[in-house]
């Protein structure tokens, strides 16, 4: 069943096993899709490892740890219509990827199609995924399953041609709820994004991870996009919320002094989104508010 509609990305640093094992699960799927994959400055063997055991794998090494802007990257070498990003600890079940293809196929302004997640070794769903499945979003009637507002790049595959106008990850954020920027740029250029609970991604979490600094980026990464895109109104508001929200820790006062220190450019940059998409943000915000699963304010 190969399918040469779907390209897939990864980017990785310093997780060698791991990666070996994803290109491993990668290349058993019977879509047989081509892989990139950014080594992000690893100093593990990576690169050695990627090219001895998988040598079919287009390795790229930008020679810098690049965050998430190593798909960016990795896009220019993208010839297919679709994209698939998954991560180093995670990959696609087999017939997931075409499943989503069809979808694009078969929707000409579906942007984004995001996967159920399942976390191994215990075969749980994500608790996130309810959410994904509970979207309070209302989309077109044709929408083939719930709208959301943003996706989780390891668990996607997105348009091509749409990823590249919307401008890709923004190079600043780095690493960390990027997705939420990217996710609205893409509804201001019209696409609609949704969840397709047939379609199955598995990620089995490193333990080779910065939990503190993921945060720290996430909480930072949330106030730039709610400055960058919101009304001022409505990202005063949010950003009072999660001043009263986020734990009361050195990594949040570090977050929110990068974030401050960041305004001359954010404010440079500041573009707010169209109406009908903002009304789609101010439906997410409660909901997120109660969330178990909003991984940066825990």
């Amino acid at each position: 069943m190969t399918d040469p509609r779907t390209t897939v990305v990864v980017i990785t640093h310093n997780r060698c096993p791991e990666l070996l094992r994803t290109l491993d699960r990668l290349a058993e799927l019977p879509e047989r899709p081509r892989v990139i994959v950014t080594d992000n400055a690893s100093t593990d063997g990576t690169a050695d490892a990627v090219t001895r055991h998988h040598p079919e794998v287009l390795l790229l090494r930008p020679g810098r740890n690049l965050g998430a802007v190593g798909r960016n990257l990795a896009m220019r070498q993208v010839h297919t219509p679709y994209v698939a990003f998954c991560d180093d600890d995670s990959w696609w079940a087999p017939g997931s990827l075409s499943g989503a293809a069809d979808l694009l196929d078969r929707h000409p302004a579906l942007g984004a199609v995001t996967a159920r997640i399942v976390v191994e070794p215990d075969g749980t769903e994500d608790p996130i995924v309810t959410e994904l499945r509970d979207s309070p979003l209302s989309g077109p009637g044709w929408l083939p399953g719930p709208a959301l507002g943003s996706f989780l790049a390891a668990a996607t595959v997105l348009r091509s041609d749409a990823f590249r106008a919307a401008g890709g990850f923004h190079p600043r954020l780095w690493l960390g709820g990027e997705e939420e920027l990217l996710a609205a740029d893409l509804a201001g250029d019209g696409w609609w994004l949704t969840y397709a609970d047939h379609l199955t991604v598995h990620h089995q979490p490193s333990a080779v991870r910065d939990a503190t600094l993921r945060r720290a980026h996430g909480i930072r990464n949330t106030l730039w996009f709610t400055w960058l895109r919101r009304p001022a109104g409505r990202a005063l508001r949010r950003t009072v919320h999660l001043a009263r929200t986020v734990p009361r820790d050195t990594v949040s006062l570090r977050a929110f002094a990068e974030a401050t220190a960041a305004l001359p450019w954010v404010l440079r940059e500041r573009r707010v989104l169209p109406r009908e998409v903002e009304s789609r943000l101010r439906l997410l915000e409660d909901p997120q508010r109660r969330s178990s699963a909003r991984r940066y304010t825990g």
